[in-house]
């Protein structure tokens, strides 16, 4: 792999393609990281500065540079350790600055949460320069509709919510002018599911399932919220999302106080405002559902190539040597490269 190491203006500085180790994270739905392991250069340290950005060939993703670190080992001799995370980290750096309310298209509900605190903020020093939202004109983004509210959350986990609870990703890409890319999108599906797209399978049968570690775990989760809004006592707003019953009816509670009837002296109607309620409580089972995980090794050089038969964020079938198959979608894509050579393999959430 080669990085392109960038610096705060985003002029190129230096080609990296020699590494101890390298390992780079591309994620579905939230922000990606790395982590740069080699012997002590100083020349090399110094390019390498916080803040400064890297980009890797294999990858639309880019990278920010946010820790540096000089381990000394006399057996093992001296090393740089170097981290950072995608630019959908720069999220992070924003609040959601005033009392929101979104109703309606889900994009267009994303689109206000960037306009009034990244693109175009009423106070200019809040604006990130050359940061630009695309629209995208997939069905799966655009009939999507949203109620929700928010009050001081962080960007970042405002918009991570909203898509995590919709099975969607969003992404932020650098253009050739150096423009910052916000876009929201959706993985395909390449299952046993659907009649449209060609399958991505991964078995034994076809020999690019090398090892796999299957698990699944019921402990945390729940399926019913008494979700409770704004009010105290008897007069708190109070409403139940789940009908699961007898033993299968996990429950919990979901404190949505900060949700308020009132904003900006214009009432929301009782059904506009139950639909807020309901949204926050969707947010919170989608973090509480049954875990399950599928990992492994996978062969993604020779039947089904990554980057040209499926894609970050797609839906494929997965069958194990014990017959257990499900739908799983990619959330990650990690590149590996060290002394032993470079490799390439996802990262698996089970959707069945």
């Amino acid at each position: 792999m080669e990085l392109l190491v960038l610096d705060t203006e985003l002029k190129e500085l230096e080609i990296l393609d020699s590494f101890e180790s390298l390992i780079w994270t591309d994620r579905y739905c939230e922000s990606g990281d790395f982590e740069i392991y080699h012997n002590v250069d100083e020349r090399l340290f110094n390019i390498l500065q916080s803040g400064h950005y890297l980009w890797n060939n294999k990858t639309e993703h880019v990278m920010i540079i946010e820790n540096r670190k000089i381990e000394t080992d006399a057996e093992n001799g001296d090393h740089i350790i170097i981290t950072g995370r995608s630019l959908e980290s720069l999220l992070t750096r924003r609040i959601v600055w005033r009392k929101t309310v979104l109703s309606g298209n889900l994009q267009n509900g994303i689109k206000k949460l960037l306009n009034e605190n990244i693109i175009f903020p009423e106070d200019p020093k809040r604006q990130i320069q050359n940061f630009i939202f695309e629209d995208s004109i997939d069905a799966a983004i655009t009939d999507l509709q949203v109620d929700a509210q928010f009050t001081y959350d962080n960007l970042y986990d405002a918009i991570y919510k909203l898509c995590i609870a919709n099975g969607i990703g969003f992404k932020i890409t650098l253009s050739n002018e150096n423009k910052f890319i916000f876009k929201l999108y959706s993985g395909k599906d390449r299952s046993y599911n659907q009649l449209i797209n060609p399958y991505v399978v991964f078995s034994e049968k076809f020999e690019n399932l090398i090892a796999t570690n299957y698990m699944e775990a019921t402990s945390n989760s729940k399926n019913v919220t008494l979700i409770a809004g704004e009010g105290e006592g008897e007069n708190r707003k109070t409403i139940v999302l789940g009908n699961i019953s007898g033993l299968e009816r996990r429950e919990m509670h979901t404190d949505a106080r900060d949700l308020s009837q009132t904003v900006d002296d214009v009432v929301l109607s009782e059904e506009d405002y139950i639909a807020q309620l309901s949204q926050r409580g969707l947010e919170d089972l989608a973090e509480h559902v049954e875990e399950k995980s599928f990992e492994g090794s996978v062969d993604t050089s020779q039947m089904f190539k990554f980057g040209q038969d499926f894609f970050l964020g797609d839906i494929v079938q997965i069958t194990n040597e014990y017959g257990i198959g499900a739908r799983a979608r990619i959330a990650e894509i990690i590149y590996s490269q060290s002394t032993s050579g470079i490799e390439t393999y996802p990262t698996f959430v089970i959707l069945d």
